[in-house]
């Protein structure tokens, strides 16, 4: 039996495939260098997301918080060939050092980077999405699936990060926050325009398949 979570994550980073040498350097970038860099979807996490994209397959790609883009080019990964991801983030302060990044990597003609209230940008933005990912504000997080639920065409996916929330939703009395996820959780869960389970992986991940 694995003795604790440091033991797990390390036995899963090790028999997964490596990060390559620009999401190794953001990953300790982040570390060094923002205040709150557990944010970062890491390197496990960040493999989960690259597989569900290239099993997608996706012709556009809408990210919601993109913090320091690490997320954003595991997701990049699957992209069809011409294909766009379009990545919101409402701090600006960012905009610099993670604009450098993208223009680092092979994706930077497929990534749009928004600075912006996520409510507002995404109505600006056309198309559908074939793949969608929510990480950020988490008290508006179904706000953000309500508005996107009926532009992803059958088929796409809607990933919800964070809906564990460090085991919290099992507490008796849950905060305020809490209670938000919770919400969203069970009614993800009766939800019957999507398919969806809960992987329990860092802090939990929502799949959600559109019928």
């Amino acid at each position: 039996m694995f003795q604790n979570e440091d033991q797990i994550s390390s036995y899963l980073e090790q028999t997964c495939d490596a990060e390559n040498a620009l999401l190794r350097k953001i990953n300790r970038e982040t570390y060094l260098k923002e205040t709150m860099p557990h944010m970062l979807s890491g390197h496990y996490q960040g493999r989960v997301l690259s597989m569900l994209s290239k099993l997608v397959s996706p012709h556009q790609i809408l990210e919601i918080g993109t913090f320091t883009g690490y997320a954003t080019l595991c997701l990049a990964e699957g992209l069809k060939q011409g294909g766009v991801l379009h990545t919101i983030d409402i701090n600006e302060e960012q905009e610099e050092r993670v604009s450098s990044y993208f223009r680092e990597s092979e994706y930077t003609a497929n990534i749009r980077y928004h600075i912006g209230d996520a409510a507002a940008v995404i109505p600006r933005i056309e198309g559908d999405f074939d793949l969608v990912f929510i990480d950020a504000d988490k008290k508006r997080n179904l706000i953000y699936f309500n508005m996107l639920i009926d532009r992803v065409p059958s088929g796409g996916v809607i990933l919800i990060d964070n809906v564990l929330w460090k085991g919290k939703v099992f507490d008796n009395k849950p905060d305020v926050q809490t209670q938000r996820i919770i919400e969203l959780n069970s009614t993800m869960a009766k939800d019957i325009r999507v398919e969806k389970l809960i992987l329990p992986i860092r802090d939990g991940l929502f799949v959600l398949r559109k019928k």
